[in-house]
Parts: structure tokens; C-alpha cells; sequence
């Protein structure tokens, strides 16, 4: 069995569709999750890329579309590994909006994560670590 962020590096490159087409790998991840309602691949994606991919790695998941529900998955931790996850605050640290993807690597400044919805696609971007809500292990 592959691990999610194994899974997360075979969908490497898959991107939104500008405009009134939808890519439908991504609606896929929606529907994979139990969310099909979704038919818009330019709506949030990234915690439904990641649920997609632990539930194909047969893990547990959240199944819901905030990034921030990845807050309450698995084990809080200070010392990230490679493929844990990693949670992020958007717009404001207490609010509800959030990114959440795999962990690869950090710097002093920044945190390396592979996710959806990273400039419309995935990929591995670079976060601010004052955006930073927390690492979570399983």
C-alpha cells in the first residue's frame, strides 16, 4: 500500500481549467470524498486533495473541505517528518479559511508542502511559517 504523500506525487502537475471547463480529476477528488455537490474545479480543493489521498491510502480522513479540520487528524506534533501534514492560517489566524498539504522540508522562514490548489494545481510550494497552525502525524 502507498503512503498518501506517495499517492499526492502521482497527481503531481493536475491543475484547474481556466474558465468554464473543469478538470475532471479534480472534481474527482471531491466525489472520491463524498462531497460530489462540487462541480466547480476553481472552488478551495486542497483539503479534498488531501482526503482523497489518504482515503486512497486507506487511511482515515476528515472528509471535510477545510483545511483547518486537519487540525483534529492524528497526533500533534513539533517534529515533522517527511509526508506528515502541515496547517496553515489564510486571511486571519483565528478565522476559518486555512491551507493544509503534505510536509517535504523547511527552512528558518518557510514551510515546503506538496498540495492541491497550490497555484491551481498540484504542487510543492513554499508557506510562511507565521502562517503556521500546526504539524499533525500519523
Amino acid at each position: 500500500m502507498m503512503l498518501p504523500v506517495e499517492i499526492a506525487l502521482t497527481q503531481y502537475g493536475t491543475r484547474e481549467i481556466a474558465g468554464s471547463s473543469n478538470n475532471p480529476s479534480v472534481l474527482g477528488y471531491f466525489e472520491y470524498i463524498g462531497q460530489s455537490w462540487v462541480k466547480n474545479d476553481e472552488m478551495a480543493w486542497c483539503a479534498a486533495f488531501l482526503n482523497w489521498c489518504l482515503k486512497r491510502a486507506g487511511r482515515q480522513h476528515t472528509g471535510s473541505l477545510l483545511a483547518r479540520s486537519f487540525l483534529n487528524y492524528g497526533t500533534n506534533t513539533n517534529t515533522p517528518k517527511f509526508g506528515d501534514l502541515a496547517v496553515f492560517w489564510r486571511e486571519a489566524p483565528t478565522g476559518k479559511f486555512g491551507h493544509a498539504g503534505f510536509y517535504i522540508n523547511e527552512t528558518k522562514d518557510h514551510v515546503w508542502v506538496l498540495g492541491g490548489n497550490q497555484t491551481d494545481q498540484v504542487s510543492i510550494e513554499a508557506y510562511p511559517k507565521k502562517n503556521l497552525l500546526g504539524y499533525r502525524t500519523f
